[in-house]
């Protein structure tokens, strides 16, 4: 069982604290905002364009990348919105030097970024690119609490240029990033498929696909698509964080080349995500797909204990539904991949390429975790390696993929069979669906869950290119209306090391003594702390009640105890001394006795619930039956710790003679 809360002080950031023990994060609704435009000055010695907000290596951070037809100094400025007039930037605004190069000869001009370093939080920011007499519009974004819940949004192949019409393209992927914002201003990231384009270096289509000032206000987490990689436009567009470019991740095994590689990585919000060149899959130049392995392994190893959670991007699909599901390469990959995801402890891998949506089956080691977990089942269990594999349909319209039909090739592994439970979908699909509709999958980072939702952001109706040109549409705006619902699906964590302790301890047979969780052992979530009296702080909620049973004929004594480990969030941490408990028995029974309290080390300097305490227990001689078991948890702990989302784990042990 995992214990957890957290807290907001009044005051300043050092005096606000949270602590839980399985994923305690604090939730903050903010307003969107909106671009700000500034006119520029008179003295215009470069035109400034394509500009674009990207992720930077944490919450606290953002990447700016831009075109400017002439090779000079340029910088990013930024200032907090309330403090702009009238369009001025205050004279000690933030700059931020850019670096970049020339573009290619079918790009022209050059590429500038910037990285803009140390935001604060519930701030809302105005920025513009340029240089002194010759600024860029002004744009705003707005940063939320870097602690607690918050979404993401992930957008499948937008592909602009794939229908033909790149304008009819750019208009639904722009309509769709409108939808979807409107629906969730509050969404933190916006999380690339891959393939923005149809045509790596074909700038209209990157005029077209950056033609919303959406990707001007909240970030954009690109990934790399067969139909970006062909080229450096996509470089040249986008900067990420933490990015390793050396050979092993470019599929040519050249980043000097014309082609655009790298595996990046950053944290955000407790969500470690880590995003791959899944482009790169053949070992003969001394990558592939064992260098992405690597890669991940590496991040985890180094950053892992970093953050709650663990989300893999790449653009092609192992697990989808339509035409790109046989590919050889995909099979390779679907063979390369998993068992390495699962023994590290991926809990979400979101995918494109296949321009349909799918939800898979949990996957372990390659195989189906559970073979009875239904399909389209809306909660979901996964026990430790259980991974959740999620391709996204196309953002704009320009491509939809038809579902195929599963062979006889296998139902695990590389294997294109059939799901027993479901004939007409692949083994590893809980959920595939095409109704040649634009959609988004929206991802709910919460205490205890992840909750992952695919929605509708346009109906048959325009701006729909593929539709618009001659393809069929099932969907109908009185049944599916734009929002509504394709799937929803919520992932329930595994939490502690050890099943037996945690989880799935089974239920006492007849003539035996032994004890379970009541229900299912989610998060006990200690809400979020007050200050009390100026000097700490405070929390309380309630463990898991624990079922007792004992049929024994003996009779003899039982005692059920528990201790709690340190708090930790990443590197920081408190002890778990400052927990108490108050025990008690909700339903009598087995000659059950409640402990008695136990006080938080705050109050008498002790070691609370940090060393073995008692629940409860029975004499010698007790009645048989059963008995449930509860306590009453109580946080008291300095206000000198730091702000966070803690995680501890208290420990059950029964003893029996």
């Amino acid at each position: 069982m995992t214990s957890s809360n957290s807290a907001q002080a009044p005051g300043s950031v050092r005096r606000r604290v949270a602590a839980g023990a399985a994923a305690a994060f604090l939730g903050l609704a903010v307003a969107s905002v909106s671009g700000m435009a500034t006119p520029a000055s008179a003295a215009d010695s470069a035109t400034l364009t394509g500009i674009v907000l990207g992720v930077g290596a944490n919450e606290a951070q953002r990447t700016v990348t831009w075109y400017s037809s002439a090779d000079t100094a340029q910088k990013v400025q930024v200032a907090p919105t309330a403090q702009v007039v009238n369009g001025e930037f205050p004279a000690d605004a933030a700059t931020f030097d850019a670096t970049g190069a020339a573009n290619i000869a079918t790009s022209g001009g050059f590429n500038r970024h910037a990285t803009i370093t140390s935001l604060k939080e519930d701030t809302a920011y105005s920025y513009r690119v340029g240089s002194e007499g010759n600024w860029s519009p002004a744009y705003s974004f707005k940063t939320q609490d870097f602690e607690g819940d918050y979404d993401f949004l992930f957008f499948g192949d937008p592909q602009i240029g794939s229908s033909g019409d790149a304008v009819k393209d750019g208009a639904g992927f722009a309509d769709t990033l409108d939808v979807s914002l409107a629906a969730n201003p509050n969404a933190e990231l916006l999380v690339s498929g891959g393939d923005q384009v149809e045509t790596a270096n074909t700038e209209t289509q990157w005029n077209a696909f950056l033609a919303s000032d959406k990707l001007r206000q909240y970030p954009w987490a690109a990934t790399i698509g067969n139909h970006d990689v062909g080229g450096k436009a996509y470089e040249q567009h986008f900067t990420t964080p933490n990015t390793d470019r050396t050979a092993p991740y470019y599929d040519n095994g050249n980043p000097a080349g014309t082609k655009s590689g790298g595996d990046y990585w950053y944290i955000y919000k407790d969500v470690l995500f880590i995003d791959l060149n899944s482009n790169s899959y053949n070992s003969a130049n001394g990558g592939g797909d064992a260098a992405h392995i690597g890669f991940v392994t590496d991040v985890i190893n180094k950053h892992g204990n970093e953050a709650k959670w663990k989300v893999l991007t790449y653009h092609h699909a192992i697990y989808s539904p339509a035409d790109h599901a046989k590919d050889s390469d995909n099979k390779v990959r679907r063979v390369d991949f998993p068992t390495v995801f699962s023994k590290l402890g991926v809990d979400l891998v979101l995918q494109g390429h296949d321009h349909s949506y799918s939800r898979s089956y949990l996957i372990k080691n390659g195989e189906k975790a559970n073979p009875d977990e239904q399909p389209g089942a809306a909660d979901v269990y996964p026990g430790p390696g259980g991974v959740l594999y999620v391709t996204g349909n196309s953002a704009s319209g320009s491509k939809y993929y038809d579902i195929t039909k599963p062979d006889s090739s296998g139902t695990s592994g590389a294997g294109n069979g059939a799901d027993p439970l479901n004939p007409n979908s692949y083994w590893y699909n809980s959920v595939q669906n095409q109704e040649h509709v634009r959609t988004y999958v929206k991802v709910q980072v919460r205490k205890d869950k992840l909750v992952v939702e695919n929605v509708r952001s346009g109906t048959c109706a325009a701006p729909n290119a593929a539709v618009e040109k001659g393809l069929s549409c099932s969907n109908t705006p009185e049944g599916q209306p734009v929002g509504s619902l394709v799937d929803k699906v919520t992932v329930h964590p595994y939490h502690g090391d050890d099943q037996a302790l945690q989880v799935n301890v089974p239920n006492v047979a007849p003539g035996e003594f032994g004890w379970t969780i009541d229900g299912y052992n989610g998060l006990v979530d200690l809400g979020t702390a007050k200050e009390t009296n100026g000097d700490h702080f405070e929390a309380s909620g309630k463990i898991n009640p624990l079922i007792v049973s004992d049929s024994r004929r003996s009779l003899a004594p039982w005692s059920i105890s528990a201790n709690v480990s340190d708090f930790q969030d990443a590197d920081k941490k408190f002890s778990g001394s400052y927990l108490g408990w108050t025990p008690y028995v909700l339903d009598g029974g087995a000659g059950a006795t409640a402990a008695k309290p136990v006080a938080s080390g705050y109050d008498d300097q002790g070691q609370g619930l940090s060393v073995s305490r008692g629940l409860g227990s029975a004499e010698q001689g007790h009645p048989r039956g059963a008995a449930k078991l509860g306590a009453d948890l109580n946080l008291k702990l300095p206000d000198s710790v730091t702000k966070g989302g803690y995680r501890a784990t208290l420990t059950i042990t029964a003893l029996s003679s």
